[in-house]
Order: structure tokens, then C-alpha cells, then sequence
């Protein structure tokens, strides 16, 4: 039997400030194939060259990755701000629609940081450029060094930074095993209020949203705030996340 598809999103990013390209961390291509068990075939995030149902004819699930824009603000409703650029216009165009064609179609789709907002977003969520910036709320941002610059050492930057408190016989404490887990933590922008089918799954202990389901999706439809792709051959959590994909991989792709 051949390996499920996967198609993972990518990211507009010009090198030297001129050649436009699209990227991918290969972060996110390993977890797919060493842990999810399937191919992983990168997709562009612009909807001018790519066909959103050929794609889809063509993959047997979505991961939405991290990215460093931000959604853009008018996808919700508010006003942009330059404190919160760059933004990724293609890849919000395309994701939001792709988002509700897979949950649709039941394409097995699981969301990592960007993809996460991009999942409550393509409901009529809204997101909060600075999570920080909220009444009782941490700093969810990457370690840095005292002048700023992004610490060197990327143990300390993916290292597991809070803890996650999980549903009560939700989806992820039944995948899990567990009512609590730790993650590592990399963003500004966070939930802030959620989309209609959006269900919470996990929450910080600060209350910053951070595991999502969508209801009543027909199939897999997951969404983790933290940067699930980081460690999961060797991170007890993020395995059983992309072990629990590539099963919904392997059901979509054998079902009639």
C-alpha cells in the first residue's frame, strides 16, 4: 500500500528582500513522514496558482504550519496595524477557504501555531495581535537575549515554557492520557474570541487558548497553539498528535 499525501502549506518569504519564494520548515516535513507515516508534497499559498479542489483530489490531509505573519486583521473585522507586519495575504485567502472545504469534505486537517489561528479565523473567530498585552496574560513570545535578539540555542527557544490544561474527556485528553501537558511556546498572536465551531481543548494557564477542535467536522480537524513540529520523534505529546494524523490519514485514504 502506498503512503498517504500530505499537502503542507507554504509561507511567502523573500531572500535578500527581492526573490519571492515559498517556504517550509523541514521541521514540518519530518514530523509528517517519520511520524505521521505519510509523504509530505509542499503546497504554494496563493491561490492564482494553486487549485484548491485539485489539490485536494490530489492529498489525503492538510497540515497548516506556523508562519512568521500574522493573519491579517481585516479578516476579522479590525483594522491593520504596522506595530503587527508582516502579513501573508495569499496565504490567508487560501487558507481560510481551504480550512472549511476540508472540515467539509472530511479531509483529515491539523493546524500548528498560524494554522491554529487560521483555523478560528475561517469560522468568524477573532484574534488578538499581542496576546501579551491582555490583563493576566504572559509573554508567549520566543526567548530572547537581554539586546534582543532571538535566543541562539534552539533547546531554550522550543524548550517546554507553561503548562496546557486539558478538556475533561475532550479529544486531546482522550488522545493524551493525561488532564495536563507542557509546550513550548512562540507566539504573539493568540485566540480572542472563538469562531462559531471552534471548540476549546486546551487552555494555559494564563487562560490563552491553545488546543482547538472543530464540531461536528467530518473527520480530523485539530489545532495546537504551540509548535507541535518541533521534537515529536522524541516528545511523548507531539508523537502521539502526529501518530493520531497519520491515522486519520491512513482511514481517508483507504475509505471508499
Amino acid at each position: 500500500m502506498t503512503k498517504p499525501v500530505v499537502g503542507v502549506i507554504g509561507n511567502a518569504h523573500a531572500i535578500e528582500g527581492k526573490f519571492n519564494t515559498q517556504l517550509v520548515g523541514k521541521r514540518n516535513l519530518r514530523a509528517v513522514a517519520e511520524v505521521a507515516g505519510a509523504l509530505p508534497l509542499m503546497f504554494a499559498a496563493s491561490p492564482d496558482i494553486t487549485d484548491m479542489e485539485a489539490l485536494l483530489d490530489a492529498v489525503d490531509g492538510i497540515l497548516l504550519t506556523g508562519g512568521r505573519a500574522n493573519v491579517h486583521p481585516a479578516c476579522f473585522g479590525v483594522e491593520p496595524d504596522p506595530r503587527h507586519e508582516p502579513y501573508d495575504h495569499d496565504r490567508d485567502a487560501l487558507a481560510l477557504a481551504l480550512i472549511e472545504a476540508c472540515v467539509e469534505r472530511g479531509v483529515p486537517l491539523f493546524g500548528i501555531c498560524r494554522g491554529f489561528q487560521e483555523m478560528n479565523v475561517a469560522f468568524g473567530g477573532s484574534l488578538h495581535p499581542e496576546i501579551r498585552d491582555l490583563p493576566g496574560r504572559m509573554n508567549h513570545r520566543m526567548p530572547r537575549l537581554e539586546n534582543g535578539e532571538v535566543h541562539p540555542d534552539p533547546e531554550v527557544v522550543f524548550a517546554d515554557r507553561h503548562e496546557v490544561r486539558l478538556a475533561p474527556d475532550g479529544v486531546f485528553s482522550r488522545l493524551l492520557g493525561c488532564e495536563a501537558i507542557r509546550v513550548n511556546s512562540l507566539h504573539g498572536q493568540g485566540i480572542l474570541e472563538l469562531g462559531k465551531r471552534v471548540v476549546v481543548e486546551g487552555v494555559a494557564e494564563d487562560g490563552t487558548i491553545e488546543a482547538i477542535r472543530i464540531a461536528d467536522a467530518a473527520g480530523f480537524a485539530l489545532g495546537v497553539q504551540w509548535h507541535a513540529e518541533y521534537d515529536p520523534q522524541e516528545n511523548p505529546i507531539n508523537r502521539v498528535l502526529f501518530q493520531a494524523f497519520g491515522k486519520a490519514l491512513r482511514a481517508y485514504r483507504e475509505a471508499p
